[in-house]
């Protein structure tokens, strides 16, 4: 969705779409304006909007994880449990935050279902009994916060620019996921810590390497294919390295990379970068790469 807009009530009728609890208090109505932009990743919400205006706005998400960053000279930002600082990003899944400006702020956020995200923790980590909530609302670390820039920047630059294929949506919503849960103190934090289940044998790579190779062309994610195989992700990820000296995601890359080589060479798109998008690969220089690494040469279709 994309839109600009100067009727107040428009704005937050819109905002609340996405955040139900958000609202737009005391807003100067002679000089609002509002550019918005969002973007749908199955249970996450990509959010990038600039509005122009003295504003205070106020967010209390429920069964929901709000990652947001307000970018602005003049901002100010805080809840009833800290203040905040406006230079970084900040969590909520519950507790309302509230920011202020004077002239103009550009808002840049994940909106991302808790119970979603509650599923992939509980499989990353395997702990069935994980209670995803957020124990803090900043960031671990200035690393982590840039890190968080990084990650909303490249997402943002990916579906503003490429063909939203299932495979590709699949990577950047368990990108988000993943980045969000490592950057920020949560629940999640303390199972990771734990050491890793060791007690993978042979037959669950057996069952990931099978479950890959017939489903690399879906939307499937590295969760999916240790649910499949009956071990947890980290277990997983541990009895590759074990058995292969590669990672899950190492295999399923090289699954779809062996897609991607057989619609090349079969005619089955209209362009090279089609067809590396409708097997998740965003970037066309790293796909490339990776093809001319495996196949020995660069990717291309047939001659006609």
């Amino acid at each position: 969705m994309q839109f600009t807009s100067t009727d107040v009530e428009q704005v937050e009728t819109t905002w609340q779409q996405f955040v139900p609890s958000s609202s737009l208090q005391n807003a100067d109505r002679q000089r609002f304006r509002f550019d918005w932009r969002s973007e749908d990743l199955r249970s996450v919400t990509l959010v990038n909007y600039r509005l122009a205006a003295q504003i205070h706005s106020r967010a209390e998400p429920q069964d929901q994880l709000l990652v947001c960053r307000v970018d602005a000279s003049d901002a100010r930002v805080w809840s009833s449990r800290q203040p905040l600082d406006p230079r970084s990003p900040w969590i909520s899944d519950g507790t309302r935050v509230e920011a202020k400006w004077d002239r103009s702020a550009r808002v840049r956020a994940f909106v991302i279902d808790r119970a979603s995200a509650e599923k992939r923790a509980r499989q990353m980590t395997g702990d069935d009994r994980l209670d995803l909530r957020a124990t803090g609302l900043a960031p671990h670390s200035i690393v982590d916060a840039r890190r968080w820039e990084k990650t909303f920047a490249y997402v943002d630059d990916v579906l503003g620019t490429a063909v939203a294929e299932p495979l590709l949506i699949a990577e950047l919503e368990r990108h988000v996921l993943t980045m969000t849960l490592s950057t920020f103190p949560t629940t999640f934090t303390e199972p990771l810590r734990r050491p890793t289940q060791r007690a993978a044998a042979p037959a669950s790579v057996r069952r990931a390497l099978a479950y890959i190779d017939e489903n690399a062309h879906r939307a499937i994610t590295i969760d999916e294919v240790a649910a499949a195989s009956f071990i947890s992700t980290r277990g997983l990820q541990y009895a590759f390295r074990r058995a292969l000296d590669i990672t899950p995601a190492d295999a399923l890359r090289r699954a779809r990379l062996d897609g991607a080589h057989r619609d090349l060479r079969n005619g089955g798109g209209h362009s090279v970068g089609e067809i590396a998008r409708r097997w998740g690969f965003s970037n066309s220089s790293r796909f490339a790469a990776a093809y001319q690494a495996a196949y020995g040469t660069a990717p291309s279709l047939p001659s006609p």
